[in-house]
């Protein structure tokens, strides 16, 4: 699961620690349900298409 984490538009880097981390909006229960998850998958995966991925949209 960490090697896709890097290619993800939810790994948001955080300056005052100086590390990654998933920026995703989970509850509790769901968090707990993705770390635990045995096929190591993270559902939630969504590639990062960078800053220029609305303007990719619009043409």
């Amino acid at each position: 699961m960490d090697f896709l984490c890097e290619e993800c538009k939810y790994n948001i880097y955080d300056e005052e620690s100086d590390s990654y981390f998933c920026d995703l909006p989970l509850d509790e229960d769901d968090f707990a349900r993705m770390i635990n998850n045995k096929n190591k998958t993270c559902r939630y995966f969504q590639p990062d298409t960078g800053e220029y991925d609305i303007v990719r949209k619009q043409n």
